[in-house]
């Protein structure tokens, strides 16, 4: 490939008002609208004791162009302004300026940050009612919960200390702030965040883990997830008898981690030798303690009451699988380190294990946000960072829906790979005979998908 002698001394001139970049903001806006996140946020976000009363007027609007924004690659509140560019004025009315919406965000208090998750609760029940999102949660549900710990750098954020973070498989302490998660997924479908909260970076793990489940679980079950087929995970940061209490109450089968004790040494201990079974992965998996890769490992089960002398003591399977350490596999008595998860599930201990491990399902929706909106924590006040954070899973939600509707691949890809192949499609626009149409790129490797989403997400005919 060679550039063209004659294009090489071209002039470059910013100037054409019927161009856009990112024309995919078109279908999965549509889609937003038939779902009702407009109507959803009018109806729940109700700010009326901003500073300067302007500022949180218009939350559908508003929060309609941050989510926009944020599917057209924006992190940060300066990058919203990519939905001010060439002609997307004339595709969409009520585009703000990324200072009206900082100043929106900044308006924000704790519990308008919780009504704002309560409409993202809302549109993941709509989305899954007018999309293949879920497909699959008529037969098996999983709910996975887990927090993550975003690194910030300025001092002056509200709410960052000091967190946990695992960096290049090492454990640091890293000023941040942390939002625990609550995923739903199905065998075919990827996740969705059904519930996010940010807190302090040095909150534990397990804060408010109980009732954010609990919320999760409701919204599963709205979205068409039946009880009895809903299993929770998590590691051992959340075994604690709040949480297997939520999912009991819920319905849901739970599956949890569970950390080393006296009591579970015991219990492994009393395990008889001839009870273990050889367990290959069908790939590798990587060791918790050590980081490196096994397929191949042992594993075995006895019961277990947990949380004993509590509200919360329930009796259970305790799941146990092994793993020879890599110095001692050739010693006549090999050295096993032992990893063990809590579960109330009826698969068989192989299963058992397979399904659990699933859990880490979870970080693939941590790596989409992070190389997605959830990039950076814009602002300095908590509040508009955990509206930041609701926004994030509408977008990434959103992004999930449009994806379903496309084909069988882009149901499962990366975010970046949505972004890509469905929104970042440059456009002009043009009005033959009087009917609106977008003029794309001929020969886009994705015109295909871009159609199929197009056809899906625009209104019926009138």
């Amino acid at each position: 490939m060679k550039l063209s002698h004659r294009w090489s001394r071209a002039a470059v001139r910013f100037d054409e008002e019927n161009l856009v970049s990112c024309a995919g903001i078109v279908p999965v806006m549509a889609l937003a609208e038939r779902a009702g996140m407009s109507e959803l946020v009018a109806q729940k976000v109700e700010i009326t004791n901003a500073p300067i009363p302007s500022t949180g007027a218009s939350p559908a609007g508003k929060v309609a162009s941050i989510v926009a924004g944020m599917l057209a690659g924006a992190d940060c509140i300066d990058d919203l302004d990519v939905i001010r560019h060439g002609g997307m004025k004339r595709l969409f009315t009520g585009v703000y300026a990324p200072s009206t919406l900082g100043s929106f965000l900044r308006s924000f208090t704790h519990g308008h940050a919780l009504q704002l998750a309560a409409v993202l609760r809302a549109m993941l029940v709509s989305l899954a009612a007018k999309t293949p999102v879920l497909a699959g949660a008529d037969q098996m549900t999983f709910v996975d919960i887990d927090s993550l710990l975003r690194r910030v750098y300025g001092t002056q954020k509200r709410g960052a200390r000091f967190g946990p973070a695992k960096v290049g498989g090492y454990q640091l302490l890293l000023r941040g702030l942390s939002p625990l998660v609550v995923t739903i997924s199905t065998r075919l479908a990827a996740p969705l965040v059904a519930a996010i909260r940010l807190r302090a970076g040095n909150a534990g793990s397990a804060r408010g883990a109980a009732r954010l489940l609990t919320q999760a679980l409701n919204t599963a079950k709205a979205a068409g997830a039946r009880a009895g087929r809903i299993l929770v995970r998590g590691d051992s940061a959340y075994y604690a008898g709040t949480v297997v209490s939520a999912a009991r109450r819920a319905g849901a089968m739970f599956s949890i981690t569970v950390a080393t004790n006296p009591s579970i040494q015991a219990a492994i201990t009393a395990i008889a030798e001839d009870a273990w079974v050889a367990v290959r992965y069908p790939g590798s998996v990587e060791d918790p303690d050590t980081g490196e890769l096994i397929s191949d490992a042992e594993v075995a089960e006895t019961g277990y009451t947990a949380f004993a002398g509590t509200r919360h003591v329930i009796t259970a399977r305790l799941v146990v699988r092994r793993v020879k350490d890599k110095n001692s596999e050739n010693a006549l008595f090999p050295i096993w380190r032992y990893h063990a998860f809590f579960t109330n599930t009826e698969l068989s201990t192989v299963d058992a294990d397979l399904a659990h491990r699933q859990h880490a399902i979870v970080e693939t929706t941590f790596a989409d946000l992070i190389d997605g909106p959830l990039a950076h924590l814009p602002s300095g006040q908590f509040d508009a960072n955990a509206a930041w954070v609701v926004c994030t899973a509408l977008a990434h939600n959103l992004l999930r829906a449009a994806g379903s509707l496309t084909s069988t691949f882009h149901a499962k890809a990366r975010g970046a790979t949505l972004r890509k192949h469905l929104v970042c499609v440059p456009a002009r626009l043009a009005r033959p005979q009087g009917r609106p149409v977008l003029h794309l790129p001929e020969h886009w490797p994705w015109a295909e998908a871009f159609t199929t989403l197009h056809t899906a997400a625009s209104p019926p005919a009138a």
